[in-house]
């Protein structure tokens, strides 16, 4: 395991992302937070520099800015502004407690990453559908925020195909694939829970566009119009022939290499095409290390293109 990973937990299979430990089903909240390495606060205190007029050496504060550091090892994770509006570990646990004492939801997995500097956990909505060949999907809300600038706090209606294990954001209509809560704005769970729009009916149209795209044949000209498309301008900085290594690895997923490839939902469908790009994505991409997979595939690079590949994949079925 990678030394950006703090700690993790997990409950049931494995998760996909193959990081943490196991625990038993329905555990309180408390033992998520010792067990996902989350019962710790976010201190601050002033930024401070040594100036050698100062008089014994001393110190002086600027005011400006401040560090934001662990309350169990006292490592740093990031300097700040005065305005910047903590989001504690403890609150992205509490998130959950009414979803999983009233509404059914299940925590899954949750943990830190990168020393500490980003949170999250993610909670099975019990919501699930299924299309031909018994290829069935998940219901999920992933919640995550950091505190070194690089993710707002985040809450994200996402999706798990069972057979593979791949991951895609949930759009539609009437609900907002992901609700974004700026750093210099107070995070206020009950209003991102509305925001979020998490609803059943959310959840039935997300699945009338799967099956949509599982019923639409694609020829070979548009697959390959399909990947050209998705990856054309994914890493505008990069070389071509890194850009054609990514498509060849997606290309390999979709004509009988991928998890479910062969699947009457999936083979020779834009439903495929899709999946091969979140396979891609998910499992084959390459990373540094499977926290850094993960990162990329919920908030990164790797996330964009899954998005992408679903607006190119839909455009098919239009």
């Amino acid at each position: 395991m990678s030394h950006e990973v703090e700690t993790m937990a997990y409950v049931g299979q494995t998760p996909w992302h193959g990081l943490g430990s196991e625990l038993s089903p329905n555990r309180p909240l408390d033992v998520w937070r010792h067990e996902a390495g989350m019962d710790w606060e976010i201190l601050e205190t002033p930024v401070q520099y040594r100036n050698s007029r100062v008089p014994n050496g001393g110190h002086l504060d600027f005011p400006e800015h401040k560090v934001l550091f662990r309350s169990d090892n006292l490592r740093p994770l990031s300097v700040v502004s005065q305005r910047y509006k903590v989001v504690q570990p403890e609150q992205i646990l509490e998130f959950y407690r009414d979803l999983t004492e009233i509404s059914g939801f299940e925590l899954e997995t949750a943990g830190v990453l990168k020393g500490g500097r980003k949170l999250w956990a993610l909670a099975k909505t019990g919501q699930s559908g299924t299309l031909k060949g018994d290829d069935t999907t998940n219901g999920y809300v992933l919640l995550a925020t950091a505190c070194d600038g690089t993710l707002a706090t985040t809450a994200q209606f996402t999706s798990v195909r069972v057979v593979c294990n791949n991951t895609l954001a949930i759009a539609t209509a009437g609900a907002e694939k992901a609700v974004k809560v700026p750093h210099s704005t107070v995070f206020e769970p009950e209003k991102v829970k509305r925001q979020l729009g998490i609803s059943v009916s959310a959840w039935e149209e997300f699945m009338y566009r799967l099956k949509a795209l599982s019923e639409r044949k694609v020829s070979e000209k548009e697959a390959h119009a399909f990947y050209e498309q998705t990856f054309a301008t994914t890493s505008p900085n990069a070389q071509f022939p890194v850009m054609e290594r990514s498509m060849a690895k997606a290309k390999a997923l979709y004509e009988g290499a991928g998890m479910g490839s062969q699947l009457s939902s999936s083979k020779g469908t834009a439903y495929g095409l899709l999946n091969s790009v979140t396979e891609f994505v998910d499992h084959g991409k390459r990373a540094k290390s499977q926290d850094h997979r993960l990162d990329s595939a919920w908030f990164g690079q790797g996330a964009k293109l899954k998005e992408r590949a679903l607006h190119q994949a839909m455009d098919l079925v239009a």
